[in-house]
């Protein structure tokens, strides 16, 4: 089976006031670019029995065993947001990759907490890599608090990976954004309503996203970050035009509520005016 898009890191447990949800970067990364015509394949670590990977059931998954599952809460108050980690899964290397999947075009290593040895990407000499770094920009207390950090490895990978995005919420300081710009061969800093910035080679065009009610933003990032590397590795590598399209389908996820709700409309609206393949 020929995959086209790998997603690489921990689903998670995300407790909410609502009940528990499933999580993760793998999850709506994985669900997005399977929408939008990919096969797509996840690979993670967490309890076998965790009844999140049924949301997963559809994609092509290799559940690596661990004694837990990343578990997550985020509780917002008018300082912001305050993110907890309670468990933790073992991390994913190298090792864990099945025969076979070392030929798929787009991998995506996408860390929550810190689990993905980067080493990893190293492994598929001839991928599209993409990476959403924002679980190698965290750490954590005893109290369970989550915490931004720089990360120390930056410079020895950051270079090897053909695009590298993040969230304007992940920069720690104002030196942060043009470090990572010419450490990266291409870095997208996605900002929330107002679409993306794209800096590619000695190019940097800011691309606005649709407006629209926004209801749900969780996952937006990781939904952002499927449609931009699907869709670039697709289309003759256009990132101006895999930005447009990216935004839309991000736009898109935020006026629904849950990740079926979102994927089901991402699926229809780019079926509907867009060529996937």
């Amino acid at each position: 089976m020929k995959l086209d898009y790998l997603v690489i890191g921990h689903v998670t447990r995300d407790v909410t006031p609502t009940g528990n949800r499933v999580g993760g970067t793998v999850s709506y990364s994985g669900r997005v670019a399977q929408a939008l015509g990919c096969q797509t394949a996840v690979l993670t670590r967490c309890q076998p029995e965790y009844e999140g990977l049924n949301t997963l059931a559809d994609l092509t998954i290799e559940v690596v065993p661990s004694a837990y599952t990343t578990t997550f809460e985020n509780i917002y108050g008018p300082d912001g947001r305050t993110q907890l980690i309670y468990t933790v899964a073992d991390a994913i290397g190298p090792a864990h990759i099945p025969a076979g999947w070392t030929e798929t075009a787009v991998v995506h290593l996408a860390p929550v907490a810190n689990e993905v040895d980067p080493a990893i990407m190293t492994c598929f000499p001839h991928s599209l890599i993409g990476l959403t770094p924002q679980g190698w920009l965290r750490r954590w207390t005893d109290d369970h608090r989550v915490y931004a950090r720089d990360w120390p490895a930056a410079e020895q990978y950051l270079p090897l990976a053909d695009v590298v995005i993040l969230s304007e919420e992940d920069l720690l300081d104002e030196a942060m954004l043009p470090r990572y710009r010419q450490l990266a061969r291409m870095l997208i800093m996605t900002e929330n309503v107002r679409g993306c910035t794209v800096f590619a080679g000695d190019e940097v065009r800011q691309i606005p996203a649709p407006q629209v009610p926004q209801v749900e933003p969780t996952g937006a990032g990781d939904i952002f970050a499927a449609a931009f590397l699907s869709r670039y590795a697709q289309n003759g590598r256009n990132p101006w035009q895999a930005a447009e399209f990216a935004n839309l389908v991000a736009a898109q996820s935020v006026t629904q509520v849950g990740l079926d709700a979102k994927v089901d409309l991402i699926q229809t609206v780019t079926q509907k005016n867009y060529s996937i393949t």
